[in-house]
């Protein structure tokens, strides 16, 4: 398997380029020389933006060319409550778009690669398993979001990969939240805290997404630190470096009452998951645990 490295006479088109994965990207793939090309919604502010309409149809010639079209459209799912109506919000923003690519990309006589994001929540709950990309898809509400986000992208045809991305440990991801929490002083585990949370840091979350394009990888890829982390661990390890204890318990049944499924979505998950085909095209981590991502997301410089 080549590691053909992206670089200058590379073009990459982002869709989905705003957001906190988006715009890492962007920067880094810049940093080599890649050009690149953002869709957005929006009138182009600058000459490597193209509008589109996320609900289709877009012109092929848009993507022909490229060495790869990566898709990270989608609503967040750290917004809560998840009424009916924002549920699908979640569903549409992420398959609609997703359908639309895939769709130009199929009128392509030589498509480039598609990198589709996907999300750890195919797998649901395992607990007690190690998850690798073999594995079948899980139960719950972001299972069967997933599962149609991967068959909107297997509409584009053979080319695809599926990012199945973490929750990235950055201040503005799935640290959020917990910052908030541990800044008042009222941090500590949700529900046992012994539950295995699926984690990856922003920059190997990039690098990982470069890596897939640069070694042509297709189907299922588990972009997820290679070290196991309970919700204890990830929590701790936020208290310790914001100087404030983690004493406060969250009962499981008290965040089921409080917020249904996305407490067994988000905050009860059991899923410790392998980055089987990273670890097998060679890809080397940044950061291989969580509190090592959580020190580097923390400290001065990255805050």
């Amino acid at each position: 398997m080549a590691d053909q490295s992206l670089g200058p006479g590379d073009r990459v088109v982002v869709a989905g380029a705003s957001g906190l994965i988006g715009r890492a990207l962007v920067a880094s793939l810049r940093e080599t020389g890649t050009a690149v090309t953002q869709l957005v919604r929006r009138e182009p502010a600058t000459p490597d933006e193209t509008r589109w309409d996320p609900a289709g149809p877009l012109d092929p010639a848009v993507l022909d060319g490229a060495r790869a079209v990566v898709g990270l459209n989608g609503a967040s799912i750290g917004r809560l409550p998840w009424t009916r109506r924002y549920r699908s919000e979640l569903l549409w923003s992420r398959v609609t778009p997703t359908r639309t690519l895939a769709d130009a990309l199929r009128r392509l006589d030589d498509p480039p690669l598609f990198v589709s994001a996907s999300a750890s929540g195919y797998y649901g709950s395992r607990p007690g398993r190690r998850i690798d990309e073999g594995q079948t898809r899980g139960e719950g509400f972001l299972a069967d979001v997933c599962a149609e986000w991967e068959a909107a992208a297997d509409h584009a045809g053979q080319r695809v990969a599926h990012a199945r991305l973490s929750p990235v440990i950055h201040p503005d991801g799935v640290l959020k939240p917990l910052m908030i929490l541990a800044r008042f002083g009222v941090a500590g585990p949700l529900g046992s805290g012994r539950q295995s949370w699926p984690w990856a840091s922003l920059d190997d979350t990039v690098a990982a997404l470069r890596h897939i394009i640069e070694h042509d990888l297709t189907g299922p890829v588990n972009v997820v630190g290679p070290e196991r982390a309970s919700e204890n661990d990830i929590g701790f390890a936020i208290a310790r470096e914001l100087n404030r204890p983690y004493l406060i318990p969250a009962p499981a049944f008290a965040l089921r009452l409080a917020l249904g499924a996305a407490a067994e979505d988000l905050l009860l998950v059991d899923a410790d998951i392998a980055p089987g085909v990273l670890t097998d095209s060679g890809f080397e981590w940044r950061h291989r645990t969580a509190e090592s991502a959580v020190r580097d997301a923390l400290t001065p410089a990255n805050d």
